[in-house]
């Protein structure tokens, strides 16, 4: 992807969109190198850690391919900085050999994520690329349409990335964080689980939403925890359009509130 091309960003999201990847499709194509990654089997493999949660096996069945074969060509895009691996930090279920575990949980598999080095490759084939037959023909309404109701997703994780970096740096100056970052077990999913270099644990939801987060997330928030068995000594919440004013207003020792203006610091 040595090729730069300029993009208006003054433009609405979805003119822009419309602009260049329909009206100038083959010239985007062209951009996805190498130019194997748009056939079988990488297509499948890239499509569904784009359209999924991105847990390493489910996309190797979403992919349709056997462990061997896939854990070979993840292996080849991760080499060429397509994807990089995030790794599960969910504790192992089985301690010691003979332990016994709940039978409901004996087929449940602890993995790994994947997730896209380059941004533009997780829009191209979460979006474009079920589409490329259409867009080829110069059709793009169904294209448009899709992204239109849907680019909520490709917005929200990078927004979670985000934060997850400016609640590095914002902890740096305070007490250091041993690890953060988003996190998965068997009962849910996290934006952000941090532990301090005191051993506190830090866990929060980012919300990129049209309207202001109320206390509701939070209590979802220590619902979920409470179902995962995290013993949480710090709640944080990330806003994109701010806080109800019973939040703001909380006297809460344990919450922390963050919302865009603070992603500031990152700069």
């Amino acid at each position: 992807m040595e090729e730069c091309i300029d993009l208006d960003f003054f433009e609405d999201i979805f003119s822009m969109v419309k602009k260049n990847f329909v009206d100038d499709f083959a010239t985007f194509q062209s951009l996805v190198s190498p130019s194997y990654l748009l056939e079988r089997p990488y297509r499948e493999v890239l499509s569904a850690v784009a359209r999924g949660d991105g847990k390493f096996y489910s996309v190797l069945r979403k992919a349709r391919l056997s462990e061997g074969a896939g854990e070979e060509i993840v292996r080849e895009l991760v080499e060429k900085g397509i994807l990089y691996i995030e790794p599960s930090r969910e504790q192992p279920l089985r301690i010691h050999p003979k332990q016994k575990i709940k039978k409901e949980l004996r087929s449940y598999r602890i993995q790994d994520k994947l997730r896209f080095g380059i941004p533009f490759m997780r829009f191209w084939f979460g979006f474009v690329t079920p589409y490329r037959e259409e867009l080829l023909h110069g059709e793009g309404s169904a294209f448009l349409e899709n992204f239109e109701k849907h680019y909520e997703r490709l917005r929200s994780l990078v927004y979670e990335q985000l934060c997850n970096d400016m609640f590095w740096q914002y902890y740096s100056k305070k007490t250091p964080l041993l690890s953060n970052g988003s996190y998965w077990d068997q009962y849910s999913e996290f934006d952000l689980l941090a532990v301090t270099s005191d051993k506190k644990v830090i866990l929060g939801e980012c919300k990129y939403k049209e309207r202001k987060v109320c206390r509701n997330e939070l209590s979802k928030l220590k619902a979920k925890a409470q179902k995962s068995g995290i013993a949480v000594d710090i709640y944080v919440l990330f806003s994109k359009n701010g806080f109800s004013n019973e939040l703001m207003q909380s006297k809460d020792d344990s919450l922390l509130l963050f919302d865009l203006k603070d992603l500031k610091m990152l700069l």
